[in-house]
């Protein structure tokens, strides 16, 4: 189902269709962000950005929007599944998945490496 379609029928209807609502797979390097000076700051997050068809279904299907325009996720990367929320990037076109440190850890992910995760509406 068409995106703008998805989101026209939640917007009417109250609720999107179950097509295309996910679950989603990503994949992409992890990146560290960085302050204003362009240097991380002691405790800086960990994110994988999710951008393109995916984002915009996410965008189409979430009715649990949050603070600051977040959405709660249940997310997978390899044996981990934890809940958090993808938070709105209009640099990034799309959402950005935070990845605490529990999950880096148990999963040995470092800065630049490429991984998959699963992602569904929570």
């Amino acid at each position: 189902m068409h995106d703008d379609l998805a989101r026209f029928l939640r917007d009417e209807l109250g609720h999107a269709p179950d097509a295309a609502a996910g679950p989603w797979h990503v994949r992409g390097p992890v990146w560290l962000w960085q302050g204003s000076d362009g240097a991380p700051a002691k405790g800086s997050w960990y994110f994988l950005t999710i951008d393109g068809e995916t984002a915009a279904a996410i965008r189409a299907h979430a009715t649990n929007a949050a603070a600051w325009g977040s959405v709660y996720v249940e997310a997978t990367i390899g044996g981990t599944t934890w809940r958090t929320s993808l938070f709105p990037s209009k640099q990034a076109g799309g959402w950005l998945l935070p990845l605490k440190a529990a999950v880096r850890k148990a999963e040995k992910i470092g800065e630049g490496a490429v991984v998959e995760a699963t992602l569904a509406l929570a």
